[in-house]
């Protein structure tokens, strides 16, 4: 650790609050949740900042929040209370985590993705609890700037990748090909679409998402590949309800994988050129915090599932 934010070598104890805090935003949440007063907590922390010789904590109205060397410190602190908590265990012959993750997913990777996590990690690490929240992965990259998650579940395309924040990192998992979804009774519903061949929809209705900003993005980057600027006829939330509007004739869609309904008879999914991209899914978290035991548990979970 860096000169500038250790003053001596602090005690794990206030370390371990002092992340606490920042997981849990409040001094009064901290003393719920480890069992001292509120005011050995607030004591706890201003002894902290003298052994690492910075200010870590800045009054806003009634609260606290963590100074930038604050928010260094923990990063620096997750890795090192997670390193002593392995030791530990190594020594007395247990290698499990112990912990709870609060987790984000958006939508389509609930069901597929998370939920078989969650079993296998039960199985492995039964003292490992997760707190599921569904949230798009704008949401997700904010919540984790703000402390209010620990491990997030986000995609992006490779025409639209997501810059993430320099305190953030991610591990790839996963990438899904991309599909035009047409009508059934379309001419070439059964082949697939050369970038070229996009220009034949050139004055029909696209339908976009209408909460997250990369599908819009991607539809238009796509299309302006194909030489035009797509008439965007409907904007909705629901996957079923992309795929029902095309069905109906309403519309045609770009889906990943994950988002088209095989069993339908009255929509056919015309495999993209390679032009087009990828979506590709990751896990985000802290830079940090991916060696704590709990968080390390439950990101080989989602990164190993197919072993």
């Amino acid at each position: 650790m860096s000169e500038d934010i250790m003053g001596q070598l602090p005690d794990l104890g206030r370390l371990r609050l002092l992340v606490e805090l920042h997981r849990l935003g409040t001094m009064a949440a901290v003393a719920a949740g480890t069992g001292y007063g509120t005011s050995a907590v607030s004591k706890h922390l201003a002894v902290l900042e003298q052994e690492v010789g910075v200010r870590l904590l800045t009054p806003v109205g009634r609260r606290v929040q963590l100074t930038p060397a604050g928010e260094r410190l923990v990063e620096h602190a997750v890795g090192i209370l997670g390193a002593v908590e392995e030791a530990q265990a190594e020594l007395r012959g247990v290698a499990e985590p112990v912990g709870r993750v609060r987790l984000s997913s958006f939508f389509t990777a609930v069901e597929p993705v998370v939920l078989p996590a969650l079993i296998r990690l039960g199985e492995l690490y039964p003292r490992v609890e997760v707190e599921v929240h569904e949230h798009e992965p704008e949401s997700t990259v904010g919540l984790l700037r703000s402390g209010g998650i620990d491990l997030g579940v986000a995609y992006d395309y490779s025409l639209v990748p997501r810059a993430l924040p320099p305190e953030l990192s991610s591990r790839q998992f996963e990438e899904q090909p991309l599909y035009l979804a047409v009508a059934a009774d379309h001419p070439d519903a059964g082949r697939p679409v050369a970038m070229s061949a996009l220009a034949e929809f050139a004055g029909t209705g696209w339908i976009a998402n209408s909460r997250g900003t990369d599908d819009d993005e991607l539809v238009q980057r796509v299309c302006a590949i194909a030489g035009f600027v797509p008439r965007i006829a409907h904007r909705v939330d629901s996957l079923h309800l992309v795929n029902s509007l095309v069905g109906a004739g309403l519309g045609v869609a770009l889906l990943a994988e994950s988002g088209i309904e095989r069993h339908r008879s009255d929509v056919a999914f015309r495999r993209l050129d390679p032009l087009a991209g990828l979506r590709r899914s990751f896990l985000i978290a802290r830079a940090g915090q991916w060696s704590w035991p709990p968080i390390a548990a439950l990101a080989s979970t989602v990164t190993d599932r197919g072993a």
